[in-house]
């Protein structure tokens, strides 16, 4: 099994891994299909025009999600990654008064989003809680070519066809010829122990040996990338101020609590817990970002980008000893955890709720900080697990269906959890009595379990029990 830190890390645009970057590139993968549908529908008449259905998660948290607008610009060929924020506002605006639409190479398309972005409110497609149908039409309207994407967390999208395929090879020949391939395919987190023990290796070294097959000498120059994007999202979320859109007219907060922290430093009476507020602004400086639809890295999700981020900070700025050694490994590390994690259960809060996300950002982050510190394999195995474990049952119910309440403290919380697993777990000789593996699996059953409503779709919990005003 191998999943790249570039898999688990990519720089994208809020507010929401599943719902806006997922979308976006499903719309986008739906165009380079429409490019080849004409060889394989023989006698189809000239592409007039398309439609997109949303279905389950994606259409109640939809609107808050700003999922209309991310389909509506993967329809105009954009994708999260290199999407230039000026230029998107202005082709959807263009998109809206026009109706129409003209990706590369296919001409002038119908596509009103008024009528042709439909949420459909009814029961969730069977493949997936975040289903997405695309159709295209000829000009007499005749079916031209239909595809059904899933966005099944962390901006990954599969086809109906490619979901199936995943959900009946429990080892597919793609996972033998990987297996094959790379040096360390540790698909749990007892082979990665094991591994480590049989070779001498640490899991950040693991983790290296295997992204260097595919990335070879460049490695470290686009691990250096990733880190940069999360540091400099920090920073613009530490300098704005103003409401978040969406209608909460939720305050942003990161930059007035990094005011208070400034003037205190050099203090002689700080409470020594106030470090936990430096995480905790690290974290909601950057899911402030995301709320706001800015670039983000997806750590494992948008909607938990601000954990990891926030523990790389303060690893960075306030732990003794830290280097650009360590900031590589601890992504390295997360990234190992997240990848086992996303194979073996899910990183999608549709799916398992939000100890699917906040939960498996914390164990990242803690296993990562526990590496970056000095910690032993088992140590940050043991790291790991205990962060994930005092997340499990968290669910997904975001006020109005946007990213802020309780996401953003959510984040901060999942942040200075993770310091605190790592902290323990270095205080051990990692060994425990929960392993990561079994972890992972109650997790999954939880999640499975879980009733629909604390799922991504805002019709439980904290989503209507709001204040009356």
């Amino acid at each position: 099994m191998f999943l790249s830190v570039f898999d688990i890390f990519k720089i994208g645009i809020g507010p929401s891994s599943s719902h806006t970057m997922g979308p976006m590139t499903a719309a986008a993968r739906f165009l380079e299909d429409l490019r080849g549908a004409a060889e394989k529908i023989p006698g189809a008449g000239r592409l007039a025009g398309v439609t997109a259905t949303l279905h389950g998660s994606l259409a109640f948290t939809g609107k808050g999600h700003a999922t209309d607008r991310a389909v509506i610009l993967g329809l105009c060929g954009l994708l999260p990654d290199t999407l230039d924020p000026d230029r998107a506002e202005s082709l959807e605006a263009e998109v809206r008064r026009t109706g129409q639409i003209t990706p590369e190479g296919l001409g002038t398309l119908k596509f009103d989003p008024a009528t042709d972005l439909v949420f459909d409110f009814g029961p969730p497609l069977e493949g997936h809680s975040n289903g997405l149908v695309l159709r295209a039409f000829d000009a007499a309207d005749n079916p031209y070519h239909t595809e059904t994407y899933y966005s099944v967390g962390g901006g990954f999208v599969l086809t109906e066809a490619e979901l199936r395929r995943k959900n009946e090879d429990a080892v597919s020949l793609h996972d033998e010829k990987q297996a094959r391939d790379f040096p360390y395919p540790f698909g749990t987190a007892k082979e990665m122990l094991a591994m480590g023990t049989a070779s001498g290796k640490t899991i950040a070294q693991m983790k290296r040996a295997n992204e260097t097959v595919v990335h070879g000498a460049d490695l470290d120059a686009k691990v250096n990338r990733i880190w940069q994007a999360m540091d400099e999202c920090i920073e613009r979320g530490l300098t704005k101020e103003g409401i978040l859109p969406g209608g909460l007219k939720v305050r942003r907060r990161a930059r007035l609590i990094h005011q208070q922290l400034l003037a205190e430093r050099g203090r002689n009476q700080v409470q020594p817990h106030q470090i936990n507020d430096w995480l905790s602004i690290y974290a909601m400086a950057v899911n402030e970002e995301n709320a706001a639809g800015g670039r983000v890295v997806t750590s494992p999700t948008n909607g938990a980008a601000g954990v990891v981020p926030a523990v790389l900070r303060y690893y960075r700025d306030h732990c003794v000893g830290s280097r650009m050694e360590g900031i590589r490994d601890l992504l390295l590390v997360a990234a190992a955890i997240g990848g086992l994690i996303k194979h073996n259960a899910s990183i999608s809060g549709a799916e398992v709720g939000c100890q699917g996300e906040v939960g498996s950002a914390s164990a990242m982050a803690a296993a990562g900080l526990c590496a970056a510190l000095g910690g032993s394999n088992e140590q940050v195995e043991n790291a790991a697990e205990i962060a994930l474990e005092h997340h499990l049952g968290m669910t997904c119910d975001p006020a109005a269906g946007l990213v802020q309440v309780p996401c953003i403290e959510r984040n901060a919380l999942g942040a200075v959890k993770a310091v605190s697993a790592a902290s323990l777990a270095l205080r051990g000789d990692g060994q425990h009595f929960m392993p990561l593996d079994n972890c992972v699996r109650v997790m999954f059953e939880t999640g499975r379990d879980m009733s629909l409503k604390y799922k991504e779709t805002s019709t439980g919990g904290i989503a209507v029990n709001l204040p009356e005003c």
